[in-house]
This record gives structure tokens, sequence and C-alpha cells, in this order.
């Protein structure tokens, strides 16, 4: 039996999140993942189990959880399908930016190989999904464009956002309320101390933004 042909859409979901959170920060926890995933320790223990059985994760106690080559090939192939997936849901279903990425997370297991160059050629090549974050192409490669969170901006900066590198279906709608978009040109105005809120102009209108919410909007120096 091939890998994937033992692999379900909940093993995939893991190997994704795995994935996103390995390449924040390293190697990551039982919890972390839980957390991520929204799902019980004990639900994780049991699908890590499963992907370990596969070779798809090494796990080293008190270290974490890593993906080996197998695993991060099937990381890599579902998230090219989940963002040709929103790109989809966006460009040809017409349907809000803020909400096609949980729809994506079901669409993803549907869309076969076979599937995608056609997808690929009626999408005319996207490199990046609606919230500006890079799709693998066919060998697991990222062309990504320089940018940094917009907490790391200074006062007076000016720059064009990139990416929102957290796709959570409330955090984008509210970005899309403030015209915080990919492609939107932002100036920092204020960048309070411990900590504090930056303040932001978009489109002439000016926010509080939380470091907690800059952290995830990247954006490239103008």
């Amino acid at each position: 039996m091939r890998v994937r042909d033992a692999l379900s859409h909940i093993s995939e979901e893991y190997l994704e999140a795995i994935w996103r959170l390995q390449e924040k920060a390293g190697p990551v926890k039982t919890g972390e993942l839980a957390k991520e995933l929204q799902v019980t320790p004990g639900a994780v223990t049991n699908t890590l189990t499963h992907l370990r059985k596969h070779r798809l994760i090494a796990r080293k106690p008190y270290r974490g959880i890593t993906l080996t080559d197998r695993g991060k090939a099937v990381a890599l192939r579902t998230i090219r399908k989940h963002r040709l997936a929103e790109r989809l849901l966006t460009e040809v279903l017409r349907m809000d930016w803020s909400r096609v990425h949980d729809a994506a997370c079901e669409l993803e297991h549907a869309i076969t190989d076979e599937m995608i160059k056609p997808l690929t050629r009626t999408l005319k090549e996207p490199t990046t999904c609606p919230h500006g974050n890079p799709i693998p192409d066919a060998s697991g490669r990222f062309h990504e464009e320089e940018s940094e969170p917009l907490s790391h901006f200074k006062p007076r900066d000016k720059a064009v956002l990139v990416k929102i590198t957290e796709e959570k279906s409330d955090m984008l709608q509210y970005l899309a309320s403030l015209g915080l978009m990919p492609g939107a040109v932002v100036e920092v105005q204020e960048k309070a101390p411990f900590e504090g809120p930056i303040i932001v102009k978009v489109m002439g209108a000016t926010y509080a933004l939380g470091r907690n919410i800059a952290s995830v909007v990247e954006a490239r120096r103008l």
C-alpha cells in the first residue's frame, strides 16, 4: 500500500499543521499541535502514532515532533492543493476572500494529483493564495517575495502588504474590514512602547493594531 493510500484527510491536516508550526519555531510540542488543530491531546497522540508508523514524522522525547522527508512532501503537496483551492473559490466561484480558508480545508482533499495541472492552467499559474502566501511548485519549492511582519516597522515607514500569515476566518474578516489586504499601501504612524499598539494609515484611514495582529501581516518596505 502506498503511503498516500494509507493517509486519511485528518492525517494530511496534521502534517500540514506540523509543517506550519515547524516553520515558525522548530520542533512541535503535542500541546501546540492540539491547540492549532483545536482537538484534545489524546486525539493528537493517536494520530501521531499512525503518522510515525508510516515514517511521516519523527518524535524525540523532550524535543518535539518534526516531519520526515516523506512527511514534508505530503504536507507541501497538501498546502499546494489548499492554496490552489482558495484561488478556485475566489476567482471562479467568487467567494468572499475572508471565508475561503475553511472551505479550502475541505476541498483540498478532493483535488487529485491529476487535477493539479489543469487547475493551475485554468487559474493562469498563480504563485500565491488570495492571502498572499506562496503556492509551492510541483517540486515543493517556494518562490516567495521578500517581506517582514508589520510589527518590525518603525514610525514613518511605508510598505506594501504582501501576505497574511494567519488565515483564520475571523482574523481575515477583520483585516479586510480595515483594507489590510495584499497590495494595500500602509504607513506606520506611531509605535507605542512596551508592546503597545501600532498606529497605521491605510487608504486615508488610521487604525490601532495590536502587536499580535501586526505580527501576522507581512509587508515589503517602500
